[in-house]
């Protein structure tokens, strides 16, 4: 943005020592002075009938009060702009460091040396910031690349489908059309998942009141028929618990998890319970499944778009997209809760979302 040119900080603050001294050297001066002369009589005979009387002392200390201030005015103007260059020298650096952040670069870090004051202070929360953003950007640019990726295979198997129809005609049959519905349908999952998540890490929605114990049954209520397909035993309970928030993001929010501990379970007699509680100024949802154990370094990645548990159980009725949990987390976060995911020993995990009460 341009601006009108003006005085830089260095020469603000060199004036502004500058001025101090020559203000106090002037008082001091001023003081001096008058404190002397009072005592000198106004005549020709001076103090005691000697010399010098008050006209001459005036000449003599006017002189030498001439020189004091030019002296001052130089030292104060030297030495300020000396004093200045070394307290603004951390601004020097913090500006360096702002400058390669705006080309892009966010891998540096200021890092000044030296005891706690208000420019390390600013360093290190500008270090902080750039560190936050470098990861931030990070994964943004690992999602991009990964929804691509995950985008391109459904639309290549598509492409390749398609290409043998239009080659050959006759060998379209409903094995072939089942193939290419899958395809797509895996492809619309996707990009629904990409905009629900966009949605959520953006915050866009209407807050509205919202009973988080409705929301887990009419969770569980939807997903059932899958529970029971599977053998695995679904149980909702707990209390009311109201907080405010986009109702359909929450209701996501706990059906991705719900549906999430139902596929990811035990091949037989699994079982998942949904529970609500109002706790603290909060209102607590807490889904726990069966399932084999999970080692504690693979838990803290589960959020990460794209990144799915090695070695679950999954199968055609539930191929997932990768973003059930990210998407969680996205909502979670929209709403000010907080997520905690933890295994179980038993095997499975709990996963506990507190979201604020109204």
């Amino acid at each position: 943005m341009a601006r009108p040119p003006g005085l830089s900080a260095r020469m603000k603050f060199t004036l502004s020592y500058a001025g101090i001294v020559v203000v106090a050297g002037a008082v001091l001066i001023g003081l001096a002075w008058w404190d002397l002369l009072r005592y000198v009589p106004d005549n020709d005979q001076g103090l005691l009938f000697t010399s010098p009387n008050r006209y001459l002392l005036s000449r003599i200390f006017g002189r030498a009060a001439a020189i004091a201030m030019v002296f001052l005015v130089a030292f104060g103007l030297v030495g300020g702009w000396i004093l200045a260059g070394r307290m603004l020298s951390p601004l020097d650096k913090i500006a360096d460091a702002a400058r390669l952040a705006a080309k892009g670069s966010l891998s540096h870090r200021i890092r000044l040396p030296g005891k706690a004051d208000e420019f390390r202070e600013l360093s290190d929360v500008f270090d902080t910031m750039l560190e936050k953003l470098e990861s931030h950007v990070g994964e943004q640019r690992r999602f991009a690349a990964n929804a691509s990726h995950e985008l391109r295979t459904p639309l290549a198997i598509s492409q390749s489908l398609l290409d043998v129809a239009r080659q050959d005609p006759s060998l379209v049959d409903a094995e072939l059309l089942d193939r290419l519905h899958t395809a797509s349908r895996r492809a619309i999952d996707l990009t629904e998942a990409l905009l629900l998540l966009s949605r959520g890490e953006r915050g866009v929605f209407t807050r509205a009141s919202v009973d988080l114990s409705l929301v887990a049954e009419e969770a569980a209520e939807t997903l059932l028929p899958l529970a029971e397909r599977r053998g695995i035993e679904l149980e909702v309970t707990g209390e009311p618990a109201t907080t405010t928030g986009s109702a359909e993001l929450l209701l996501r929010m706990v059906t991705n998890l719900v549906q999430n501990a139902i596929v990811h379970n035990l091949p037989t007699g699994g079982r998942v319970t949904v529970h609500t509680e109002p706790q603290h100024r909060a209102c607590v949802v807490r889904i726990e499944n069966t399932g084999r154990r999970l080692p504690a370094d693979l838990v803290p990645t589960l959020t990460e778009p794209f990144q799915r548990g090695g070695e679950r159980v999954r199968d055609d009725d539930h191929a997932g997209v990768g973003l059930g949990l990210a998407i969680v987390h996205s909502i979670v976060r929209a709403h000010d809760g907080a997520l905690d995911i933890v295994p179980r020993p038993e095997g499975g995990l709990r996963v506990t979302i507190r979201l604020p009460s109204p």
